[in-house]
């Protein structure tokens, strides 16, 4: 059977107990419903919302009728949304669970289902093989009903008795938009405004145009890969006062079949090539790509040698940095074992404290208390954890643009900042190897392999290796890190997918700033013979 991994369930779309399919979603759903009542969580609410996928409709309805089947309230969101808007309707709802139906970023052939527990954070153990075990016992054919009846007390929402769940649903869609259109009034500026401020000049004109003039400068282009973020981020650009967002045509519309593209993710080669030719024929200032649930956000800026995406590690160090401009002192940042050193470096010079997780926004949003800010390398930032607490590709957009308009106001771009932390911090250069392996299996067997004989001198550096498999707690994972004293590796099975990882990441100090380009030509170099000897794997 499919079993829960890093980002829920996820499979191909097939008969039988491994593979998505009606059958597998409405024992998945019985499942959840019984350890939710076994910890006397039954009658809650629960959400369910869906993305544009192949069968994501079928599955969704049969999710939600299983939940009020077994005694749940359930509202089911009305149409396709973003992941992040499911994430915040758990939270805002304060709703016992929360089911998105999604497979992200994965092939046309594959669909998902994601679970949000405690006020909106992804499952972690012991809860997900507790499930696995409720799932397990399911016996019979699952009992379904219609969910309407069962939905929430509009009261709840501040609406009049009588609503009905599709407006709830609606409801909920612009609570989400606007909270991420005043991100830019909460963070990242020079003085930025609590919650209670911006309610109390909502209705200033004068306030708002202050607002916006600056922002109103910069022109951005945009891709939802075919998905279904494309219509509510073009809304919270223009909302938060962006008012040039140009869109990709060819993927903008959701599309199940992801026409234009091998793999809808970002990160594939190719996959942003559309979004980055329309950002050079439009001489634009910024380019957004979304994954097809718009959960993570991909940025894109011209260099001196034409246009090219950030990498993660790039994008979730400028964010947190811009983040931590106006954070507490004693705020907290977060990443995984596989990005990038630098934000621990940036974090302790800005006074904030730095916490480190095993891969995944389910360990990210439970780094510790007064989180403000986590990033994993593969493009996943979280910007707004009080009030999403998962990643968010369109929240980090709105900021990413704010991010980009005060530089631009400066005279300056998002390269520059990042040429100043090498000087500040040293180049920080970071690549990925993915091997695409048959199935899991066999990338659990490399690892397996290295664990078994691990190297002990790579590209001409002695190496030590940290097994954390053999580690206690919540660090114990499936993974290697191979170190020496100018690159660190991390290699691991993917959680998700059939893919052998390997993180890469050089480090070269700078002795000043004539000094940069020598030093960022060492650092490449290594991560070149890095590339080489795991290509081989």
């Amino acid at each position: 059977m499919l079993r829960f991994g890093t980002a829920g369930l996820r499979g191909p779309l097939q008969d039988g107990p491994d593979g998505m399919n009606i059958d597998t979603v409405a024992r998945a759903s019985a499942g959840i419903a019984a350890w939710l009542r076994d910890r006397c969580l039954g009658g809650g609410i629960v959400i369910v919302g869906r993305d544009a996928r192949h069968g994501s409709d079928e599955f969704a309805t049969a999710a939600a009728e299983v939940f009020a089947a077994a005694g749940f309230s359930v509202l089911a969101l009305p149409h396709p949304v973003p992941t992040p808007v499911v994430a915040f309707s758990v939270r805002e709802l304060k709703a016992v669970a929360g089911v998105q139906i999604t497979a992200s970023h994965n092939p046309a052939t594959d669909n998902g289902y994601k679970v949000y527990l405690d006020g909106g954070s992804q499952i972690v153990p012991p809860a997900d093989s507790e499930i696995e075990r409720c799932i397990d016992a399911v016996d019979g054919r699952v009992p379904r009903t219609d969910p309407d009846p069962t939905a929430p007390d509009p009261a709840l929402l501040a609406l009049p008795a009588g609503t009905p769940p599709d407006a709830m649903g609606e409801e909920l869609v612009r609570r989400y938009l606007t909270r991420v259109t005043r991100l830019p009034r909460l963070i990242g500026g020079d003085a930025p405004l609590s919650i209670e401020d911006i309610e109390a000049t909502a209705d200033d004109p004068a306030a708002t145009a202050r607002d916006v003039r600056q922002r109103s400068d910069i022109r951005i282009v945009l891709t939802p890969m075919h998905g279904v973020g494309g219509e509510l981020s073009v809304a919270a650009l223009r909302g938060a006062g962006f008012d040039e967002v140009l869109v990709v045509a060819e993927q903008f519309a959701p599309d199940p079949d992801f026409p234009t593209v091998a793999f809808p993710n970002p990160e594939e080669p190719g996959a942003a090539d559309l979004l980055l030719d329309l950002g050079e024929r439009l001489d634009a200032d910024l380019a957004i790509a979304l994954d097809p649930d718009a959960d993570r956000c991909a940025l894109g800026v011209r260099g001196p040698d034409g246009w090219r995406m950030l990498r993660g590690d790039e994008t979730g160090v400028l964010l947190g940095d811009f983040v931590l401009r106006t954070a507490a002192p004693d705020a907290l940042v977060a990443t995984t074992i596989v990005s990038s050193r630098l934000l621990s470096k940036i974090a302790a010079a800005r006074g904030a404290r730095y916490a480190e997780t095993l891969t995944g926004f389910k360990w990210l949003a439970r780094a510790g208390e007064g989180l403000v800010y986590a990033y994993e390398e593969a493009i996943g930032l979280c910007v707004d954890p009080s009030a999403v607490r998962d990643k968010d590709g369109i929240s980090a957009a709105v900021v990413a643009a704010d991010l980009v308009a005060q530089l631009k106001a400066q005279g300056r771009t998002v390269l520059d900042v990042l040429d100043e932390y090498a000087v500040e911090f040293g180049v920080h250069a970071g690549d990925q190897v993915s091997l695409r392996l048959a199935d899991a299996a066999a990338a659990a067997a490399v690892v397996a392999r290295l664990r078994e004989t691990p190297p002990s001198e790579i590209a001409g550096k002695p190496v030590t290796c940290t097994d954390m498999a053999q580690l206690r707690g919540r660090m114990r994972t499936d993974a290697l890190v191979f170190e020496a004293d100018s690159f660190r590796v991390v290699v691991r099975p993917s959680g998700t997918e059939p893919k052998l990882k390997c993180y890469l990441e050089a480090f070269e100090p700078v002795s000043g700033p004539d000094a940069l380009d020598d030093a960022k030509a060492v650092a490449a170099q290594r991560i070149a013979e890095l590339r080489k000897y795991f290509q081989q794997l």
